[in-house]
């Protein structure tokens, strides 16, 4: 009997995955919670599976918590786990391929979904995976399951900085090691029948680097809400004050070229840090914040809620995104819908979203604390040109993106899913 897609006016029941997903900082968790709650604003059936840290999911919204061994929890990650925490053949796998000094998790959690799925065929129209990629994922396509499989960046970018970046040959090789799970996902990528990405710039960095067709790889930008993210009403901006997020400490978030450029400017006025993101003792950040003298100035912000981090941004005087390559940036629009003024890099996707240099933000060359600090020192000289960029950086946000958007966009894709699915399994049939 051939397989008919559900009536176009009909709300959809949505199975959506994401391996992990940190609640306040990391795109993973803010895309997953704003999105599966826009879906359900419009009225589809959205389920959530998710391992750990697990994202916050609105109330509304079925999940399904897929414990894993959590390896790289606070406050020790990277520990070894003992073989007694082993409750079945998905942590095996996942410990096996710890110890061979890979990243696990996507792996692991794409066979556990791939588990917990195989009795519900009948409950969902059809999946979408947010970047797990894991070779659990693939067998629920042979399983002829509908997927929309969302890829915010090739990861492999994420592996090439890191490497050029390394500081040793020891470093080097444990980062090649840790990155080898990006050749499984390259290779379900390039089988997955269509693919959903941030960006114009995201997909042809993906199409480049995992050798995916164009035609598979669909453009749905993510959003922001414009009525949380604003300038808060009699908050001042406190001069020399900069807001940037630093949801992980990795070469691609360009935090030592910010490092850097606050040590060159603040020899020349007073500067003051906020990293919203949680310090780690042995980073790469805290050590180049101590070799620069630049422990009393630079202070970490985590775990705080959404309103606080408006806040922030409605006290900065500029926010700043130095990031080497980004995929789309919600960092970078969430500061511009709060009226912040934005001193951001041209790497990756970051020109497309945040506009022209000047009069929606002011942009820089990635990986040149010269060129940041002049930029940001431009800016800062500038306060009636300051105003001007704020203001028009947030008209420019509220005009093209929204959750809501993003939501509606992404049912398209759902449906154009469906119909390709439904050709394809028909006329295999």
């Amino acid at each position: 009997m051939p397989w008919t897609p559900p009536d176009p006016d009909a709300p959809l029941r949505i199975a959506y995955l994401t391996y992990r997903g940190k609640p306040h900082v990391g795109g993973q968790g803010v895309y997953s919670r704003h999105l599966t709650k826009a879906l359900v604003d419009l009225g589809h059936h959205v389920e959530v599976y998710a391992g750990p840290p697990y994202p916050i999911i609105d109330e509304r919204i079925p999940f399904h918590p897929l414990p894993s061994l959590d390896i790289w929890a606070d406050p020790h990650p990277m520990r070894k786990p003992r073989l007694w925490e082993w409750k079945d053949w998905t942590d095996a796998l996942e410990h096996l391929s710890f110890a061979t000094g890979t990243f696990s998790e996507p792996m692991a959690f794409s066979w556990r979904v791939w588990r917990e799925l195989r009795a519900r065929r009948n409950d969902f129209d059809l999946i979408q995976d947010n970047q797990t990629l894991g070779w659990g994922i693939l067998k629920l396509h042979q399983e002829r399951w509908p997927i929309l499989e969302t890829i915010h960046h090739p990861i492999t970018i994420d592996r090439k900085l890191e490497l050029e970046h390394a500081r040793t040959p020891w470093e080097k090789f444990g980062k090649r090691r840790w990155y080898a799970f990006t050749k499984m996902q390259t290779r379900v990528a390039q089988r997955m029948p269509r693919i959903l990405s941030v960006s114009e710039n995201s997909k042809q960095d993906i199409s480049a680097d995992k050798g995916v067709d164009l035609d598979k790889i669909h453009v749905v930008p993510v959003g922001v809400d414009p009525d949380l993210f604003l300038p808060v009403p009699g908050v001042k901006r406190r001069p020399g004050h900069i807001v940037t997020t630093a949801s992980a400490d990795v070469a691609m978030k360009g935090l030592k070229f910010l490092l850097e450029a606050v040590a060159k400017l603040r020899t020349e006025r007073h500067m003051e840090l906020t990293i919203i993101g949680k310090r780690r003792p042995d980073s790469h950040a805290s050590q180049t914040m101590t070799a620069l003298g630049l422990d009393d100035c630079v202070n970490f912000v985590s775990g705080v809620p959404d309103e606080r981090i408006v806040e922030l941004y409605s006290e900065a005087e500029l926010a700043c995104v130095p990031s080497l390559y980004e995929g789309f940036s919600l960092p970078a629009i969430e500061a511009m819908s709060c009226g912040a003024p934005l001193v951001c890099t041209t790497g990756g996707a970051l020109p497309e979203v945040t506009g022209t240099h000047g009069e929606t933000c002011f942009q820089t060359e990635p990986g040149n604390s010269d060129a940041l600090a002049a930029t940001i020192r431009e800016a800062l000289d500038n306060p009636e040109r300051l105003a001007k960029v704020g203001a028009a950086g947030r008209e420019r946000v509220k005009s093209q993106w929204s959750w809501g958007h993003t939501a509606i966009k992404t049912v398209d894709q759902y449906r154009a899913a469906l119909d390709e699915h439904g050709a394809r399994v028909n006329g295999a049939g």
